[in-house]
């Protein structure tokens, strides 16, 4: 249910762009739907991810630009700048404090060796920078629709696959906490 939720602005973002063909009116709807999602979220935990937070802040900075100036290259880096922003963030955690970001998140659940939890958290680096770098790829190399389908389905996909990828190699290295 949380994932639904944390792509409910994607989605909308989708359905009124392909309701109206419009990357204009689809990103006027984005904005306020994120501020609910945000919103919402506070309401209900009195918390908010820092994910959200990052992606509210785009969302409004690169979704407004989109509007007033009437030009979708706007919102078409903001799923580029989220990645690249995790991948620095990623990146750095390798630097800061004894636990990287993946070993903070996992760690109480799987027991790894240290080089293990680093290869798992550079991987995630990579993969944040290759997904940002796609998503420019797509977005200024292809149409407006198909970049549309590939920010919802294209990201999400490589997503999946590279955490399907992910599994196998943490059964391979895994070993379970009693």
């Amino acid at each position: 249910m949380k994932l639904l939720f944390d792509f409910l602005p994607i989605l909308v973002f989708f359905l009124v762009y392909k309701t109206t063909g419009d990357i204009i009116i689809a990103t006027a709807v984005l904005i306020p739907a994120t501020l609910l999602q945000v919103g919402y979220t506070w309401l209900k935990f009195r918390a908010i991810e820092k994910m959200h937070i990052v992606s509210l802040a785009l969302v409004v900075l690169l979704g407004g630009a989109t509007v007033l100036m009437g030009d979708g290259d706007f919102i078409k880096w903001k799923p580029t700048i989220v990645n690249w922003l995790f991948a620095v963030a990623f990146f750095g955690s390798q630097f800061i404090g004894h636990k990287n970001i993946i070993e903070r998140m996992m760690g109480d659940k799987i027991e790894l060796p240290h080089n293990t939890w680093r290869t798992l958290n550079l991987a995630w680096v990579g993969f944040f920078i290759l997904s940002g770098a796609v998503n420019l790829y797509v977005a200024f190399n292809f149409s407006e629709d198909v970049w549309v389908d590939f920010k919802l389905f294209g990201l999400l996909g490589m997503t999946i696959v590279f955490i399907i990828l992910q599994g196998i190699y943490l059964s391979s290295q895994m070993q379970n906490k009693d």
